[in-house]
């Protein structure tokens, strides 16, 4: 499945998807949790264009050899695509919007910000009490 052409169909059609994504979070037009809802959508979408074109080949070659394997990757490539982007976007807004992640994200953001004052703290010289 990952040779040939369906390769660069799903690297073109996600690349072109998550640059598109990236263009509008610089632009501010999206934020960062929607940045990544999405980009787990454009990495399933490029894996189902990739599995849609290698198997509508199949299919196409076995109903109608030769037309029957151009239109099948064709249909199937869109049908991947369509499929594999709305179970990426759903996958992970339920990651995004879980209360564990939330809860993890924070507690990580949390331990971020006291870091810098407890390497600050050990970088001190231990100052003595008995001169």
């Amino acid at each position: 499945m990952l040779q040939g052409n369906s390769l660069w169909g799903g690297l073109i059609s996600g690349g072109i998807s998550q640059v598109q994504d990236t263009i509008s979070l610089t632009k501010g037009q999206m934020d960062n949790k929607e940045y990544m809802v999405h980009t787990s959508g454009n990495l399933t979408g490029a894996l189902g264009v990739m599995a849609g074109i290698e198997y509508g080949a199949i299919l196409g070659t076995s109903l109608l050899p030769g037309v029957g394997t151009v239109l099948g990757s064709i249909v199937g490539g869109l049908l991947g695509n369509n499929v594999g982007h709305r179970v990426g976007m759903q996958a992970g807004s339920a990651l995004v919007n879980s209360r564990m992640v939330s809860n993890l994200t924070q507690s990580a953001a949390k331990n971020t910000e006291s870091a810098p004052a407890q390497v600050i703290d050990a970088m001190q010289p231990a100052t003595s009490t008995n001169k």
